[in-house]
């Protein structure tokens, strides 16, 4: 059974929603809180059954809403039970280190924390870790750090006691670390934690310990943690904004997701996915797409990462009035048009591998003779020094050859 409840966040809605699902006999699966709204996994149940638990949720207080999701809609939903490293889309190198790596440590214990830019999918390696995990059987919970204040952040992760403040729920309730004993926590944007919440979390990565906020009272946890991160963690600890000790914690197995745009040729495999995904999701007949479309999403930038090309080929696929996706029906935010150099490659013979290569060291060329060291030119790029090297060496480009 698979629900998204809508609510109004409140201290110990999950600790009530909880009870709800015990009360049944249902282990949960997979639970993900975020700011107003929670998605949720138990094991499958008749629908009889289901109508009643979905009825008895509905009754707590601060919930608006319970969704049901479908067997079709579950589908194209990433859970833990279907999210594997071999189904993560990729045709670029990069990505397959990363993916190498993640396999490496998914069988481990140690902690992992996924660096990258927001949308570059860090949530789907998490879900990958674990489902490569001794605890793959066990409960995957997620959090967004960066959704709920500092208070309601510490009452979700470590629970409370009856009566540990005003409008704590009778009776108490278990927090999110001893929801997952024996499986894992993912904890999203772990640099947004506030400075008394970062010691707490120190305490149980060192000790394998919580106290429920108002207890006295150790628990003993078996939890793998699993954080990520889009900001510069190290440049917050120069600030004094994140504890080192911390830090060292989180970072034993450091995990790095490349941007979009450093990995273009992503793209030419992402994009018939997403098609295919919303054609059937919008009752769409199959459709494909023009080289010059596929040519222009080569060339955009994707400061949003893979969340905004899905989210253009989704509107492209509600826009489009034939079969075949065109350059018009991808709409973009930005009033920025595509580089003119699209509609010169589209009309050539070569491959995307080719127009992509030709374009890439023509930029490269060009900005050899403004930026005379790597670093500079890797800033002025966006993009990382050492995927500087690997470009200038590619292509055969040097300093010295750029002023000849």
């Amino acid at each position: 059974m698979r629900i998204k409840i809508l609510n109004i966040d409140r201290c110990g809605l999950v600790f009530d929603i909880s009870r709800v699902l015990f009360e049944y006999q249902l282990n949960i699966l997979y639970m993900q809180v975020e700011k107003n709204v929670i998605h949720l996994e138990t094991k499958a149940i008749s629908p009889e059954s289901e109508l009643l638990v979905l009825e008895a949720i509905r009754q707590i207080a601060s919930i608006t809403d319970v969704l049901p999701l479908n067997d079709a809609s579950a589908k194209n939903k990433t859970t833990k039970s279907t999210v594997i490293f071999d189904e993560i889309l990729h045709a670029s190198t990069t990505m397959q280190q990363a993916i190498t790596m993640a396999k490496r440590c998914a069988v481990t214990e140690s902690t992992v924390l996924i660096r990258g830019e927001t949308g570059t999918g860090k949530e789907l390696f998490a879900k990958a870790l674990h489902a490569g995990s001794p605890r793959a059987a066990k409960s995957f919970l997620a959090l967004n750090c960066a959704a709920l204040p500092e208070n309601l952040l510490e009452s979700e992760l470590f629970g409370y006691e009856d009566g540990a403040f005003t409008g704590a729920s009778r009776g108490g309730k278990a927090g999110l670390f001893e929801l997952s004993n024996g499986g894992t926590l993912f904890l999203d944007e772990i640099g947004e934690i506030s400075p008394h919440v970062q010691a707490k979390l120190l305490r149980v990565l060192q000790e394998h310990k919580i106290r429920r906020i108002g207890s006295k009272k150790e628990i003993s946890l078996d939890v793998r943690i699993i954080a990520a991160t889009n900001q510069d963690l190290e440049k917050m600890l120069h600030d004094g904004r994140f504890r080192a000790d911390l830090y060292y914690r989180l970072n034993v197995v450091p995990l790095f997701l490349p941007p979009l745009r450093e990995r273009r040729e992503d793209i030419s495999i992402l994009v018939p996915a997403f098609l295919q995904q919303y054609a059937k999701r919008l009752n769409r007949d199959t459709l494909t797409i023009s080289s010059e479309a596929m040519t222009a999403l080569m060339q955009y930038d994707w400061p949003g990462n893979i969340r905004e090309l899905e989210n253009r080929i989704e509107r492209a696929v509600n826009l489009v009035e034939g079969r075949c996706i065109q350059t018009e029906d991808i709409v973009m935010d930005s009033k920025k048009p595509f580089s003119p150099i699209v509609t010169e490659c589209a009309e050539s013979k070569k491959t995307l591998r080719e127009i992509l290569d030709e374009t890439e060291k023509k930029i490269l060329c060009q900005a050899l003779c403004h930026y005379h060291t790597s670093r500079k030119l890797a800033r002025a790029l966006g993009i990382s020094h050492t995927g500087v090297l690997q470009k200038l060496h590619k292509y055969g480009l040097d300093f010295a050859s750029s002023q000849a």
